[in-house]
């Protein structure tokens, strides 16, 4: 597919989304492979155009069919839905919250008429979200129930590594509970559909215990035993290379090394630490993030969705030093996901 038109969610306008929408969409290497339109509020992007001195000129449509994409410009469908001069930057609000959500809504619609051909996503905040009242706590979730998708995983690819989550957010306590037979066996399913869309047909799946030392047979509990284990044996009997459950201490840095092709994780930290740890770098004396390699692809949907590994980072949003990396690393893994399709 030769430049696929993106849908570039906004994410929250309070967070530093706007600024590394504007930063990323000036690179040569984004404008050359794709097509991006900014789902968002032509005021805020603007107001994010001065911040960066960006050399792009805005251009506002409400419709994609409307996009010109020529040179030097940056084009945004308007929602119109935020007031600059009164919203508080760099912090939670409702009303963020819910410009935000609403950027995400109208991606979906936009996906599902074909209109674009994969959406994304710049950092929401959780906070901002249930104040506004919405009932789902991510990303994940949201574009799961506007789309109507029932088998949903998030998966993070960052350098050398490949991760895929049974549970993603949700309280720690309840992990073990929702570590069951069904739920790991669909997990490893999509992490085998994720790695054929990649042009993997012979992938090496590892599963991750979810225990110390996956369990160390019953002593440290019994997950492994009656979920993980009897889910593994199942798709090896629907004929995936899946290995494990094995301990997660050092499961990553072999996979990292090259002996596995993806890893299916447990629970929301134990597969984000390691690959943030590898892919994002902070340094104290300038106190900025001086890399955030990472990137965010929710599989089983009816259309494609990337998004930055990071969060809206209200510490860095509006002054201007915000780190575009995961933006640009997430267009370039929309196009090459494209690309395979």
């Amino acid at each position: 597919m030769k430049q696929p038109i993106l849908g570039v969610t906004m994410g929250d306008p309070a967070g530093v989304g706007p600024e590394i929408i504007a930063r990323a969409a000036a690179e040569a290497a984004v404008r050359s492979a794709s097509r991006p339109v900014v789902v968002g509020a032509a005021s805020t992007m603007s107001a994010a155009l001065a911040l960066v001195s960006s050399p792009l000129t805005l251009h506002a449509v409400k419709r994609v069919a409307d996009c010109r994409w020529a040179d030097g410009t940056l084009e945004v469908l308007d929602l119109a839905n935020v007031d600059m001069a009164s919203l508080p930057r760099a912090a939670v609000s409702a009303a963020a919250g819910k410009a935000a959500y609403d950027y995400v809504e109208r991606a979906v619609t936009l996906a599902q008429a074909r209109e674009i051909h994969g959406i994304v996503t710049a950092p929401i905040n959780k906070e901002a979200l249930a104040a506004a009242g919405m009932p789902h706590t991510g990303h994940t979730e949201i574009l799961a129930r506007l789309s109507n998708t029932a088998d949903f995983a998030m998966l993070l690819m960052g350098h050398d590594l490949r991760v895929i989550h049974v549970t993603t957010h949700v309280a720690l306590r309840r992990v073990p509970e929702l570590v069951t037979r069904e739920r790991v066996l669909k997990t490893i399913r999509l992490a085998q559909t994720t790695m054929l869309g990649l042009g993997r047909r012979d992938a090496r799946i590892a599963v991750a215990g979810l225990n110390p030392h996956a369990g160390e047979d019953g002593l440290f509990g019994d997950e492994e035993k009656t979920a993980i284990a009897p889910a593994i044996e199942a798709a090896r009997a629907e004929g995936m290379t899946v290995i494990g459950p094995l301990p997660a201490d050092t499961l990553f840095s072999r996979a990292r090394g090259g002996e596995f092709d993806i890893v299916v994780a447990m629970y929301h930290d134990q597969g984000h630490i390691p690959v943030k740890t590898v892919g994002f770098t902070y340094d104290e004396a300038s106190k900025r993030w001086t890399g955030l390699s990472g990137v965010n692809v929710t599989v089983g949907l009816p259309f494609l969705r990337v998004s930055v590994d990071h969060g809206t980072a209200f510490d860095r949003a509006w002054k201007g030093i915000a780190n575009p990396e995961s933006m640009i690393e997430a267009i370039d893994v929309a196009v090459r996901m494209l690309a395979a399709q």
